[in-house]
């Protein structure tokens, strides 16, 4: 049927709902390396004011990805849940935006309204708001999820501990963990991206990771980045796999790139519950995501990168999470060229995960061809520490030598807790007072014996 808005005098036209909404976006290079930007900023507040007027039940009856192609598509539409949009259905995605902004969004309004929200209609809303807009929406949200601790409480921040080493070596990985520990990361997650897939490769490390965890009797939950395949082959081998890891995106096709389906992904999490590993919860999966993956694997149906994002948040709400988030400078240049660009989709990605109910985290991070640098990672993490992150991912000095690109430093972790005046999960704050690591007032409390921790890492003699 098309589209048609007017803007300072000049008329424009969209065929698809799918053309709007990729007009509309904030400037990006992934969608102008798609062909489906806007042509001039003109464009993009004609395509703004077409979403504004635009009623959010279209979004039910106009897939912008068939239905009939792709089950991503059918898993939104088939388990909508309509209750829940019925305050909404006769708003539209501006009248949208202005009750999110109003006092009448809560943190409990929002959680009763997040399963009546489709990821398309909260892309388009957030191609409606300034930064701000979004810090002040995903603030308000507060999503709790629990393993072997509790993670996302309002006053709270937590950090994945990422200890990576280009040759899996054990004693380099436990000198990374044992400096994370020390500046209070990893009450996330202390997860690794192996440098092989190898299943005894991975075997080797969750043993290491277990036996780690429990010597100095740390509460918190590990998780080995392999594929969710794998995974369920280490269960079934015995090996104490904590939390089953995926990356996912959009799309079907694009997922079907990372060799999963939502069947595999069920399968999955329910070998995941069998092995009832978390004590205070079971929340078992972990997901990762990013703009751009499904332009990358050549799945993209014409849909812009920040829907398409929006839209993975739908595979991952699917499977109750413990944890989700997008790596979000870590693509490349082609889709996000510069440190703005990266902020902004930063703040998108957690605004639009936390509207859908989602425990949000985000890996701060870009790679040395984009034009970013770590002054634009220090800014983007303190506006999602104000947004209410639930995690951020931090490894050694800022740069994980095994993935070869820049994220945050443990230390990073320490300022923004001192900052925010925000705490580890409560488990976990408890564990760094026992060793006297938790800060307090701005400051670092004595370290009574981290030699005696190194000791029983087995890093000293």
């Amino acid at each position: 049927m098309g589209y048609q808005s007017v803007a300072r005098g000049e008329r424009f036209g969209f065929a698809t709902l799918a053309a709007v909404m990729a007009a509309a976006t904030p400037d990006r290079s992934g969608d102008a390396l798609a062909g489906i930007a806007a042509s001039s900023a003109l464009e993009r507040v004609a395509a703004r004011r077409v979403l504004m007027d635009l009623p959010l039940a279209t979004f039910l009856t106009e897939a912008l990805v068939p239905y009939e192609v792709d089950e991503v598509t059918r898993l939104i539409l088939d388990t909508h849940d309509a209750a829940a949009f019925a305050p909404f259905r006769s708003m539209t995605v501006g009248e949208l935006r202005d009750w999110l902004l109003s006092p009448a969004a809560t943190a409990g309004t929002l959680r009763a309204a997040a399963p009546g929200f489709t990821p398309e209609m909260v892309a388009a809303v957030s191609k409606l708001m300034r930064n701000q807009d979004l810090i002040r929406v995903a603030r308000k949200c507060e999503v709790v999820t629990a393993f072997r601790n509790t993670l996302g409480a309002r006053g709270t921040l937590s950090t994945r501990l990422q200890p990576n080493h280009p040759a899996d070596d054990p004693k380099g990985i436990a000198v990374s963990i044992l400096d994370g520990l020390l500046h209070g990361a990893g009450d996330a997650v202390i997860g690794i991206n192996p440098a092989s897939d190898n299943l005894g490769n991975c075997h080797a490390l969750l043993v290491a990771l277990d036996e780690l965890r429990q010597s100095l009797e740390i509460p918190t939950q590990n998780c080995v980045l392999t594929h969710v395949t794998n995974s369920v082959q280490l269960l079934e081998a015995g090996a104490p796999v904590d939390l089953i890891f995926q990356s996912v995106a959009g799309t079907e096709a694009a997922n079907a790139g990372f060799g999963v389906s939502l069947s595999i992904l069920r399968e999955a999490q329910e070998a995941g519950l069998a092995a009832g590993r978390g004590t205070i919860g079971q929340n078992v999966m972990y997901f990762e995501t990013g703009q751009g993956a499904a332009l990358s694997a050549g799945a993209h149906h014409g849909v812009d990168q920040q829907t398409l994002e929006a839209r993975a948040y739908a595979v991952a709400r699917a499977f109750p999470p413990l944890l989700v988030n997008t790596v979000v400078g870590f693509i490349g240049p082609e889709y996000l060229y510069d440190g703005k660009q990266i902020l902004r989709a930063g703040l998108e990605d957690h605004f639009c995960g936390k509207l859908l109910g989602l425990p949000m985290g985000v890996d701060v991070c870009y790679t040395n061809h984009v034009e970013a640098d770590q002054d634009d990672m220090d800014t983007l993490a303190t506006l999602l520490v104000d947004a209410g992150v639930n995690f951020l991912i931090t490894v050694p000095g800022a740069d994980d030598v095994m993935l070869g690109y820049q994220s945050l430093a443990f230390d990073d972790i320490a300022y923004l807790r001192e900052l925010s005046g925000r705490k580890a999960a409560p488990e976990f704050e408890a564990w760094l007072d026992r060793f006297g690591l938790a800060r307090g007032a701005g400051t670092t409390r004595a370290l009574p014996d981290p030699a005696g921790m190194a000791r029983r890492l087995g890093l000293t003699a």
